[in-house]
């Protein structure tokens, strides 16, 4: 069974997608709700399991029909890839939970949506082969679309609009990438293109060079780099928060393939193609970082502030992947993690406190106090306290250590100013909105919300799962950066990637 265990992460959301559509999961909601935690929670052991085998043992490659590469499709389960599928289990367990409170009530198929959704990312993270990743890319997007649509209203319909329009010319562009690489190497699988890309010349290394750069616009797109960053904020903001929370990790999809298409493929070792998007990478992050901090603090509404801290967090790891170094890589792993999921505990709160406020919502604005100040409030410090990057959680050692690694780089002069001063911002911003939501009352008596917008126990479940993961990774700091500067490590490691793929597919 251990052979087959990097398959698993693909496999199990795929079975509860089709299961959870089949009676009586189809007919009986309860039996639905279930039968989604429980798949929820398998996806997320057999995930840690691959993490410890992956730790132990060093990277799998499982080659579907026994088809070695380059030939037949493989999947690589390495440190980074493993990581990425651990966290977006950890989402889908506490978006499952927080979901069987209600939100799963506004329409029939969102569990199965939300597990088809998981096996589009966690294809994503595990694929070795480039079409294979437009594949996976391609569920997650069909997911995320009908998610979108999920208990939706006018103004949700115009913001999936966009983003549906968006992503199909993406996917449009992705496939011309594709072929034009695959015209010119021969190849779709990452190893091999990384092999076979120092031996091009003439004419095939601009043809070469066009393809990589129309990925770059693709990953953009996905990840929501500026200037194709505007569909994010009101896609996220008019989203069913609990979608919003499970959508923190797709713009995630976008940084891990820049990350790895840019290091493994054109990285350092790419011949004349060598670090060819590095400066593209830099000020478009820079740019991104920017015009994130600027909508944090021109922000109306939680739900619009969080959107906003997503495309800062965004900009803030494209930047770490531009300076290609180790400790770069390593920093952006960790801040990665703790980006994701603090952004995700920023959206279920949003909800939580837009319940209980009445027709004022999550807008940062004076109105009714909410009927559990202590609940949320907690929940508020912790998230903000996480996001401002003070000590002595999460967000402290991750903008310490991503500091310190763009300390004695020529990026320097450029980077402490503009991230320090977007920290500044989301400090500023983060400080009103909870001033006002807990202590701009209109009135001392708490909205008439009645005991259906009262926490349920689930929703508590999945938020504090969520919020406690900041302190739980100060808890385990040793151990979570020493795993972060390994995979860091790895995914620098241009030869053993390359040797492992296209020698140890077993």
């Amino acid at each position: 069974m251990i052979q087959h265990l990097t398959s698993l992460p693909i496999l199990l959301p795929m079975l509860a997608g089709v299961i959870l559509l089949m009676p009586p999961c189809g007919k009986n909601l309860k039996i639905r709700r279930v039968a989604s935690v429980v798949f929820a929670l398998a996806t997320l052991c057999v995930s840690v399991l691959l993490l410890f085998q992956v730790k132990n043992h060093g990277s799998q490659v499982y080659a579907i029909g026994d088809w070695s590469a380059p030939f037949g499709i493989v999947m690589v389960a390495d440190p980074l890839s493993v990581l990425l599928v651990t966290l977006t289990a950890v989402l889908g367990v506490a978006c499952s939970l927080y979901a069987c409170a209600g939100d799963d009530e506004r329409g029939a198929f969102f569990h199965p949506l939300m597990h088809f959704l998981i096996l589009g990312v966690n294809g994503a993270f595990l694929t070795g082969d480039m079409f294979n990743l437009f594949v996976f890319f391609e569920v997650l997007l069909i997911a995320s679309y009908a998610l979108l649509m999920h208990g939706g209203d006018k103004h949700n319909t115009r913001a999936a609009l966009q983003y549906v329009i968006l992503n199909l010319v993406g996917s449009a562009v992705f496939l011309i990438a594709l072929g034009t690489l695959y015209g010119v190497l021969g190849t779709l699988n990452m190893a091999d293109m990384a092999h076979k890309v120092t031996t091009l010349h003439g004419d095939d290394i601009y043809l070469a060079k066009i393809g990589g750069l129309l990925l770059l616009v693709v990953f953009a797109l996905k990840g929501a780099l500026l200037p194709l960053h505007l569909w994010l904020p009101n896609t996220y903001a008019t989203a069913l928060p609990v979608v919003a929370a499970l959508f923190a990790i797709m713009t995630k999809v976008g940084v891990y393939s820049m990350m790895r298409v840019y290091t493994l493929v054109f990285g350092k070792n790419a011949g004349e193609l060598s670090l060819m998007a590095q400066g593209w990478l830099w000020w478009l992050a820079i740019a991104t970082i920017i015009v994130g901090a600027i909508g944090v603090l021109a922000s109306q509404d939680l739900r619009k502030l969080t959107a906003n801290l997503v495309i800062v967090s965004v900009g803030t790891l494209v930047a770490l992947v531009a300076v290609q170094s180790v400790q770069a890589s390593a920093a952006a792993i960790y801040y990665l993690v703790h980006s994701t999921l603090v952004s995700a505990a920023l959206f279920l709160i949003a909800d939580l406190i837009a319940r209980q406020r009445g027709k004022v919502s999550d807008r940062i604005t004076a109105g009714r106090p909410v009927a559990q100040p202590l609940l949320l409030g907690g929940g508020f410090i912790l998230a903000a306290i996480t996001v401002i990057g003070m000590p002595p959680l999460s967000g402290f050692v991750a903008k310490i250590w991503l500091l310190r690694a763009t300390f004695e780089t020529e990026y320097v002069m450029v980077f402490w100013p503009v991230y320090l001063l977007a920290s500044l911002a989301v400090l500023m911003a983060i400080s009103k909105a909870g001033s006002t939501l807990f202590w701009h009352n209109t009135t001392a008596k708490p909205a008439d919300s009645g005991e259906q917008n009262l926490v349920h126990p689930a929703q508590c479940c999945a938020l504090f799962l969520l919020v406690l993961a900041s302190p739980m990774m100060i808890i385990f700091a040793g151990p979570l950066s020493d795993y972060a500067l390994f995979t860091a490590t790895e995914l620098h490691n241009f030869a053993g990637n390359v040797s492992l793929v296209l020698e140890g597919g077993q």
